[in-house]
């Protein structure tokens, strides 16, 4: 088994990590400091201006177009990206997830990234023509509106919204939230899931359609908080669909297929946030080894109490395990497939968050007070992180398919009756 990362590999990851080295992490300051003058709802002009530079040196849409092998021969000029694969993209994700802003940098920050790929993908030419190409340019930004309050959105087929057909027109009125983005003012088209057949087989009740945040009948009625934090300038909104009336032809990929839609969607989108998260976690393992050896109490440092060398320790094993599951699944939807590599997508949804929750506290821990200010960001990474326990579908969800697909294995497997010898050496 060779772990050595291809020249392309290292290629695109070296000058992803320069990058934020060069113009990113430098600005750090500079970016906060923009961030709480004024309305906290504007574009950032650092982000801006880097951006500008990103673009400029080739570092843009590095996962566009989606390497899937679905290109069409009108797309090859208009729609054009680095088209890493998913290993590649995952080692360049890593880098960005150590800053929370970095990824935008690249024009490939979420719910964009998702979104882009859905256009890509499935969208009619018109469509791409109108959102994808401006999505890619860098020109607006996008949201997606799946999770309601009023039902359990873990398991969609109980999405309420409905989507009434009306001669040319869908009818769509329902209640979302939790759509990541709309906070931004540059924030012009959501992709939105909802319910056009009720009396449909139950995964074909849904639809995806594009709807422009500017149709009558849009009203974000509130921005949400995490544990107080509210994600400023993108933000997660409560979205109020009241008889929002929308063409025919802004249904994606066709009636029905709002679920088809949000599978091919989301496994991407998981290791894209599960690389990321190791970004966090390697960032917060830094911050904590920095702080313990750097104090002292009780006569020594603080890194030569036994209990700290275990965290360490422990923070490191972790990192390193959900790297190699996370860039196993990554090769494996690249070599045989998303469905082939679902129970891989499924267990790193699950481990990464928990890892980097973990090593968050731990690291918290380390600061002591200054742990839960604002000073170190360790606070707000932890509310970020705690979220992904939720976002693209929650542990439990992921770990019964896990578990649904290890009972599979013995699906034929009949215990026999065991003779009174067995019996005994039970008892």
């Amino acid at each position: 088994m060779d772990f050595t990362l291809t020249e392309r590999e290292t290629y695109f990851r070296d000058r992803v990590k320069a990058f934020i080295d060069k113009h990113v992490r430098p600005r750090q300051k500079e970016y906060l400091a923009q961030v709480r003058e004024g309305d906290r709802w504007q574009v950032v002009p650092v982000v801006e201006e880097v951006k500008a530079i990103a673009k400029q040196e080739g570092l843009w849409n590095l996962f566009m177009p989606p390497h899937s092998g679905q290109q069409h021969v009108d797309d090859s000029f208009e729609f054009e990206g680095e088209q890493l694969t998913n290993l590649e993209y995952a080692l360049c994700a890593e880098e960005m997830g150590k800053i929370g802003w970095a990824s935008e940098c690249f024009n490939c920050s979420a719910p964009d990234t998702g979104n882009m790929e859905v256009l890509h993908r499935y969208g009619t030419r018109d469509q791409k023509d109108r959102w994808l190409k401006p999505l890619m340019e860098g020109e607006i930004r996008s949201a997606f509106l799946m999770t309601e309050p009023a039902v359990a959105s873990s398991d969609a087929t109980n999405i309420e919204t409905s989507m009434v057909r009306d001669g040319d027109h869908y009818v769509i009125n329902g209640r979302k939230w939790w759509s990541s983005g709309t906070g931004d003012p540059r924030c012009k088209i959501a992709i939105v899931m909802g319910k056009t057949n009720p009396d449909a087989a139950r995964h074909a009740q849904q639809s995806q359609i594009l709807v422009p945040l500017g149709t009558p009948g849009v009203t974000i009625e509130r921005m949400l908080s995490v544990y107080g934090y509210d994600h400023a300038p993108h933000g997660h909104g409560e979205v109020v669909l009241k008889d929002v009336r929308v063409p025919v032809e802004n249904v994606i990929l066709g009636e029905g297929r709002g679920f088809e839609i949000a599978q091919g969607r989301l496994g991407p989108g998981r290791i894209h946030h599960c690389m990321r998260t190791i970004g966090v976690a390697e960032t917060a393992i830094e911050a904590m080894a920095k702080r313990l050896v750097s104090r002292i109490a009780f006569g020594k440092r603080i890194s030569d109490h036994s209990v700290w060398e275990q965290r360490i320790a422990r923070a490191r094993i972790d990192i390193e395990m959900t790297r190699l599951l996370c860039l196993k699944a990554a090769d494996m939807m690249d070599k045989a497939g998303n469905k082939a590599a679902k129970d891989e997508i499924a267990m790193i949804k699950v481990q990464a968050p928990m890892m980097a929750l973990q090593i968050l506290d731990d690291a918290i821990q380390a600061h002591g007070g200054a742990g839960v200010s604002g000073d170190f960001g360790l606070a707000s990474a932890w509310a970020s992180m705690r979220t992904l326990r939720f976002a693209d579908g929650p542990d439990e969800v992921h770990n019964r398919a896990i578990a649904r697909s290890e009972f599979g294995k013995y699906a034929e497997f009949k215990a026999d009756r065991p003779d009174s010898g067995q019996m005994a050496a039970s008892r």
